[in-house]
């Protein structure tokens, strides 16, 4: 019988001929992929340990090594691996064959234009950060190992009770039979069939059978397969499942087992600080608990495939989980060939879990460019995860200047779009103004909010925070907006704050932090939640709580000002200096308070709950709470100009007259720069009617093409005056 033996202790890693010592999981990149150095490392390094001989057919299987893994037993190539997210095995049997023998994986992360992914909002976390094991004493047949899957079975669940199962054999030979089990959460059999070795498939019933219902209810049965060889038992396997249906409507949203549900989701990436993305259980099993505690029912696990581990916590906690490959940023028809493998192993690994409700086949693709092949690429790995599995939708996340009515629009089944108003561009109120007009076009498209968000920083604070600050103030007012925008929708079938947790980023340097993206609920360390949380904890969680908003913003201006507590309680009292007053309200409750010099208490009640913070009244501005002289005090767009144009808003295609009297950039001008601008000025009238394509055409051949495509995506945020 098999047999699973983890290897993580004792490696020897080799960077640029420095040797040490580790344990798995691991990775270069922990420190100057967060912002340690203006760069991090991107190149090859090499994994060496020395095993024995095990006993039967042996396979190392290497949980995630990022991006491309070659692998070595005793000086000999096995092969490789070019899918730096998910697990992979080799057949080791005729390599191990000495006392000591010498495994040698070389992983590489650098820049490659013909893997997925190379350009994108996060760190590309180099080495080997999952689990490695030895799969040993493997009868010479056995259920799949070599399949992509996890376990060669994939269990196809229905609503009524029914389970059909498909199983793959490797090494079939006569007098073989394959028997099928499947327990109920208490461990007691419910149901069982036995059938030869060499039918594929074969359909179980559970009668009285409970449903996976979500959070409600994440009830899950196990499916053990055993084969047979004469009525010996000489391999044996299993996975969990749960019974659930599940559709989408364009008007009123998503229904779970019948019932309406509004999804309610974070993205997730899955790196940490000091940790890069090597994680263990425990940090999986704290990020669960964090979302857990939000009140959260679902989770977009960006933009990768991410550890079975997280997984498996998904469907145990009930989490509606979005799934994805890296096809992301910049679509290119030589990664295509790779993609179409990325998405294999995604599904065929994760076929089983209830808690996967979509396949993400794309992220954001058109950010450079409407490049070549997009349209049919994307529409091919469309069709691919349709093959793969039929019970699942296809989903994208639409870049937030693709146009409506984008044929990219009409490929999945399910739609997301990435927004960031209020953020990168405009002001919050756009979001609201987008939704409606999309629907109205598209009436027929299920469509949900795929990401968007506001950079937060903790120790920056505002009594009146502004856009692109990068206070934890406006962050909290930017989800006040959203959401309350996203739940009077109710077509909207879903949204996904991103992000969840501040991640690395290496390419960033802004808002005083290099090597992040600060966008996250809670800090990389995990150790701080963002009054943003507690805004989506008011709306989303049944625990009843108190949180005075600006905790850490200690010193305030003196005199009359609000007080702001999100809570999900009826009624809340606060007392700032024995002052009491009460209020009901809904989510967020806005007091007037004065905040005398010097120490103020300020608690706020309401029943058992209760939540008490101290502030110092000083008409000293704290100079920590602004951005330090010097930093990145604009927000940065990390997006290039797309060549699909949406006609409806500005655009290098039009004059310098239609873009400098738009109104939005008026008011942009006037924010920013104190001017106003006036289409009779003398000055202005003569070059109203010049038109920008020719002169940006010129300024890309002379070296400014990376401007001009920033110019022109900024400009599709702005909708034309009608």
């Amino acid at each position: 019988m098999r047999k699973i033996t983890n290897i993580n202790e004792n490696w020897v890693f080799i960077k640029d001929g420095e040797i040490d010592n580790i344990s798995l999981p691991h990775t270069w990149n922990a420190l100057d992929g967060q912002g340690a150095s203006e760069s991090y490392y991107r190149g090859r390094c090499v994994y060496e340990k020395t095993v024995p001989a095990f006993d039967g057919k042996t396979y190392l299987e290497i949980n995630g090594a990022n991006t491309i893994c070659e692998v070595y037993v005793n000086g000999i190539y096995l092969g490789s691996h070019e899918n730096g997210y998910a697990m992979f095995r080799f057949d080791v049997t005729d390599f191990l064959t000495k006392e000591e023998n010498k495994i040698r994986i070389i992983v590489d992360n650098s820049e490659n234009e013909y893997v997925y992914p190379q350009m994108a909002d996060f760190t590309f976390y180099g080495g080997i950060y999952r689990d490695v094991n030895i799969i040993s004493g493997v009868a010479p047949s056995h259920f799949a190992l070599l399949d992509m899957s996890l376990c060669g079975m994939y269990i196809t669940p229905k609503a009524d009770g029914r389970v059909f199962v498909k199983s793959v054999i490797e090494g079939v030979c006569e007098g073989l039979t394959k028997e099928f089990v499947i327990t109920d959460a208490e461990g007691k059999e419910v149901a069982s069939a036995e059938i030869p070795a060499d039918k594929d498939a074969v359909k179980l019933f559970v009668e009285n059978h409970i449903l996976w219902d979500g959070m409600e209810n994440p009830y899950l049965y196990t499916m053990t397969a055993k084969l047979k060889k004469d009525g010996e038992v000489i391999d044996e396997v299993s996975d969990r499942f749960g019974f659930r249906e599940f559709y989408f409507d364009s008007e009123k949203g998503f229904f779970l087992n019948g019932k309406h549900v509004k999804m309610k989701g974070v993205s997730r990436h899955q790196d940490r600080e000091g940790l890069g993305n090597a994680l263990t259980y425990k940090e999986h099993k704290e990020d669960v608990e964090l979302i857990k505690e939000v009140g959260a029912n679902s989770i977009r696990l960006a933009h990768y495939q991410h550890d079975e581990k997280f997984y498996d916590l998904c469907d145990e906690y009930g989490f509606l989980v979005w799934a994805e490959i890296p096809v992301i940023s910049n679509f290119s028809k030589k990664k295509q060939e790779q993609a179409k493998f990325m998405l294999e192993e995604l599904i065929r690994q994760n076929y089983n879990h209830p808690s996967i409700y979509c396949w993400s086949v794309a992220n954001e693709v058109s950010i450079n460019s409407a490049a070549p092949g997009l349209v049919n690429g994307i529409s091919e790995l469309n069709n691919i995860a349709h093959a793969l599995d039929s019970t699942r939708p296809t989903v994208t996340a639409q870049l937030t200047m693709v146009p409506v009515n984008s044929k990219l629009n009409e490929i999945p089944d399910i739609l997301g779009y990435n927004h960031y108003f209020g953020w990168y561009m405009q002001t919050v109120e756009g979001i609201d103004k987008w939704l409606d007009n999309f629907h109205e076009k598209k009436p027929h498209i299920k469509l949900c909010i795929s990401e968007y968000g506001a950079e937060g920083m903790p120790n920056l604070h505002a009594a009146n925070p502004v856009q692109g600050d990068y206070t934890e103030d406006y962050q909290a007012y930017y989800h006040e907006h959203y959401v309350k925008a996203i739940n009077e929708r109710d077509w909207l079938w879903g949204s996904y704050v991103w992000n969840m947790f501040d991640f690395g980023s290496a390419i960033r340097n802004e808002g005083g932090v290099r090597g992040r993206n600060n966008k996250g609920l809670v800090t990389l360390d995990r150790k701080i939640k963002k009054d943003a949380f507690y805004v989506y904890k008011a709306h989303w969680s049944d625990e009843k709580f108190v949180h005075i908003a600006g905790e850490r913003f200690v010193d305030r201006p003196t005199g009359e000002q609000k007080i702001k507590v999100y809570s999900n309680c009826e009624s809340v009292t606060l007392t700032v200096n024995g002052e009491k007053t009460e209020l009901t309200g809904d989510k967020i409750f806005v007091f007037d308070a004065v905040i005398k010099e010097g120490e103020n208490v300020i608690t706020a009640k309401s029943g058992k709950c209760k939540h008490e913070i101290t502030v110092n009244g000083t008409d000293i501005p704290n100079p920590d709470y602004v951005l330090p002289e010097g930093c990145e005090s604009f927000v940065r767009n990390w997006f290039s100009a797309s060549d699909d144009i949406n006609p409806d808003n500005l655009s290098l295609d039009d004059n310098v007259g239609d873009i400098l009297f738009n109104s939005e950039v008026q008011r942009l001008i006037k924010n920013h720069a104190n001017i106003t601008i006036d289409s009779n000025m003398p000055l202005l009238k003569p070059v109203s009617k010049i038109p920008l394509k020719p002169i940006s055409k010129i300024a890309s051949k002379l070296g400014a093409g990376e401007i001009i495509s920033m110019a022109n995506q900024f400009l599709q945020t702005i909708e034309k005056d009608k």
